[in-house]
């Protein structure tokens, strides 16, 4: 089989076993086996084995993954981020749109502790969605505004996508880290700009907090909330973040940091109950243990794919496109965005990254930078139909009202949002390279 026909093979099957409903992982090492035979041959499995060792199981960075998913579980399963919501939205009753903002500011702290999507979206729809419907907020705003803000744990460090992503690049994970916080913040400052403009303009989207209800939390009881319920968790960022930019600890050691703050937490806040804690491990072991699947899928079927000739089909493609360098920047995105859609952000880094990157580097662009532009770009993989996850996530905790289609139309202004910071980057990079210039020379 030619190289232009294994591409076709391969890409066509994974897609044919996706719609089919079968699970990432299994198609993607189905399609690498049945493109071995037919492509390169059966004895390249031996190469892909080693690879698959080498390269995920052998990896020191990887170990990061699993500590950070236990972290946020920890933190999940301490209930702590119901109080912190609370706090936050007594102190911002009074504002237009002040649930909303409450949201996008809890969401960022969730972000930078938990980083996990599904459990940051099935949380701030239980506490916050209802509130907001009650108060007589826009339907569009309270649900877009969740799903979009709770897309922020992959990209706002600590994030597992990108120790995935150093892991498969030529990029440290601390320079990744630094690098993804400035346009991880500048998503939040986005959300939460949108949020007050569209309430400044149409009032009755975001109504404030009645004022009988804000009147019943004293300003020294509301101080004394955030002290105990704000405070802790931004001690868990700057603990996990102060120790990796400093260079005290590397992320695997930093990740350490934070599931020994994140268990004292629990241990405050959580029930503390035996129970409990074995769900604790239990959920984070399904998690790294989906993640590790899908690495391994992915390791095979990109090698499969790279002694076949696909590399060199795929980077022929990239670098015909017209417009030169920012022709092919484009057209890399613009697949990454399109494979959001059918895909999540494991599957397509893992597929990409090994094809793309060597292009990138090929045309002198700073791998940084794409790596983060990419890594920004993943943020629609979750809110974009058919397959977003966000939407399935928050429908499943979401009142009878609140219609799947109602959703399609909340997201669209967040999807705008994440392309605007993507232009903003591209304009100035600066937003992306300052912060580990400064922090790591």
């Amino acid at each position: 089989m030619s190289a232009e026909a294994l591409t076709l093979f391969m890409f066509g099957g994974l897609l044919i076993g996706l719609f089919m409903g079968h699970p990432l992982a299994f198609v993607l090492g189905g399609t690498a086996v049945l493109g071995a035979y037919f492509g390169p041959g059966s004895q390249v499995l031996g190469i892909i084995i080693n690879n698959v060792y080498g390269r995920a199981m052998d990896n020191y960075v990887l170990v990061a993954i699993p500590l950070f998913i236990l972290m946020a579980r920890f933190l999940n399963d301490s209930g702590v981020t119901e109080k912190m919501f609370e706090s936050m939205r007594l102190l911002l009753g009074r504002v237009h749109g002040g649930l909303a903002l409450t949201v996008v500011i809890v969401s960022v702290l969730l972000a930078a502790t938990t980083g996990i999507v599904g459990a940051s979206i099935a949380v701030m729809g239980m506490i916050a969605l209802s509130p907001m419907l009650r108060y007589g907020y826009h339907k569009g705003i309270s649900t877009g505004v969740i799903m979009a803000s709770g897309c922020l744990g992959i990209l706002i460090p600590p994030s597992i996508m990108l120790i995935l992503m150093a892991s498969y690049s030529p990029v440290s994970v601390g320079e990744l880290f630094a690098g993804a916080l400035v346009p991880g913040l500048l998503l939040g400052v986005l959300y939460a700009g949108y949020v007050l403009l569209i309430c400044l303009i149409k009032p009755s989207y975001g109504p404030p907090v009645a004022a009988a209800e804000r009147a019943d939390t004293s300003t020294g009881e509301l101080l004394i909330m955030l002290g105990k319920y704000v405070l802790p968790p931004m001690s868990l960022i700057l603990g996990v973040l102060g120790a990796l930019f400093t260079g005290i600890a590397t992320a695997t050691e930093a990740s350490a940091i934070g599931v020994t703050l994140a268990f004292l937490l629990f241990l405050i806040f959580g029930d503390r109950k035996p129970r409990t804690c074995y769900r604790t491990f239990l959920e984070a072991g399904k998690t790294t243990t989906m993640v590790m699947f899908v690495l391994v899928g992915a390791t095979a079927f990109t090698g499969v794919f790279s002694i076949g000739g696909g590399m060199d089909v795929i980077s022929e493609l990239v670098l015909a496109m017209p417009g030169g360098t920012t022709g092919a920047l484009v057209l890399m995105l613009l697949l990454v965005f399109v494979l959001g859609m059918f895909l999540d952000w494991t599957g397509i880094v893992l597929l990409s990254f090994p094809i793309m990157l060597p292009i990138v580097e090929s045309m002198g662009v700073d791998l940084l930078w794409f790596v983060v532009m990419v890594a920004v770009v993943l943020q629609t993989s979750f809110l974009t139909p058919p397959f977003g996850y966000a939407l399935f996530y928050l429908k499943g905790v979401a009142p009878p009202e609140v219609q799947t289609l109602d959703l399609y139309r909340a997201v669209v202004p967040f999807c705008a949002l994440i392309l605007l910071a993507c232009l903003l980057m591209a304009v100035f990079p600066w937003l992306v390279t300052g912060l580990p210039s400064l922090l790591l020379g």
